[in-house]
């Protein structure tokens, strides 16, 4: 569908375009596309991961484009101008009450979404849970067979608008209550304790060897992160600031659904 970049381009400089039918459509087939999968905002590469910036653009060029509608179901009242997915089992996706996905969201066959929320451009790949209160915003990338714990919040990249979406890759284990925004990266079959909060400019501290190594922005392939903190000196003193610690790596022998209790327990941290 490369063929729409173009037109997508020339209506982000020129706003006016959005007026045209040509261009509308052009928008509209572009969200289609995400939601079937046969899009995506950012996808793996053999050189890494690529955003597809062109097709970030047409998720927020769509939101001018659509106009407000009144929807009901019982008695819930929304106001919204998207629409939701549909035909969950036809796609093999199970959905558990209240859950909610936008329309240009792909979630993708056995992924279960308990009541839990997918924005639009976002892709879930197949075996994937997102547990109860997650949040996968908007274009995030969550790959096979990840585990998004109670409460995780995964930001989206619109609001504001960012240059990279977060990207969570297979086996992934985000314990509840953490929190990755600004497009971090968490590496395959990582682990992630409850409540660690992990931002672009966060420090990422590999303590497992005689001299600290720290990382921004990515979490390596089967490390086990928990929440830390180091001193920071400031005008008024010195404080702790938040950080997240490698404790370890996963070890080959545990199960890719291995729990998080058991995870933490290999390297020594009591829960």
């Amino acid at each position: 569908m490369i063929h729409l970049k173009p037109i997508i381009e020339a209506a982000w400089d020129n706003r006016q375009l959005l007026k045209d039918a040509a261009t509308v459509e052009a928008i509209c087939d572009v969200i289609e596309a995400l939601d079937q999968g046969k899009l995506r905002v950012a996808e793996p590469t053999p050189q890494g991961w690529q955003v597809n910036e062109w097709v970030k653009k047409a998720v927020i060029l769509y939101f001018p484009v659509r106009h407000m509608e009144t929807t009901a179901v019982g008695p819930f009242e929304y106001h919204d101008k998207m629409a939701l997915k549909k035909n969950y089992a036809q796609l093999g996706v199970r959905v558990v009450p209240p859950a909610v996905a936008r329309y240009g969201a792909f979630i993708n066959k056995g992924v279960i979404l308990m009541p839990s929320y997918v924005n639009i451009g976002a892709y879930v790949d197949s075996g994937t849970m997102v547990d109860t209160w997650a949040t996968v915003g908007s274009c995030a990338q969550i790959g096979k067979d990840v585990h998004l714990s109670g409460g995780v919040g995964v930001g989206g990249v619109l609001e504001p608008v960012q240059a990279k979406p977060v990207i969570i890759e297979d086996g992934a284990f985000i314990g509840s209550r953490c929190v990755l925004v600004e497009g971090v990266h968490i590496g395959k079959e990582a682990v992630l304790g409850s409540g660690v909060v992990i931002t672009g400019s966060s420090k990422i501290i590999d303590v497992t060897q005689e001299e600290p190594i720290e990382y921004r922005g990515y979490v390596p392939e089967r490390s086990v992160v928990i929440p830390g903190s180091y001193l920071k000196k400031f005008p008024a003193g010195e404080y702790n600031v938040p950080c997240a610690i490698i404790i370890g790596k996963r070890k080959e022998s545990t199960d890719r659904k291995t729990s998080l209790n058991e995870a933490l327990r290999e390297n020594n941290i009591a829960v």
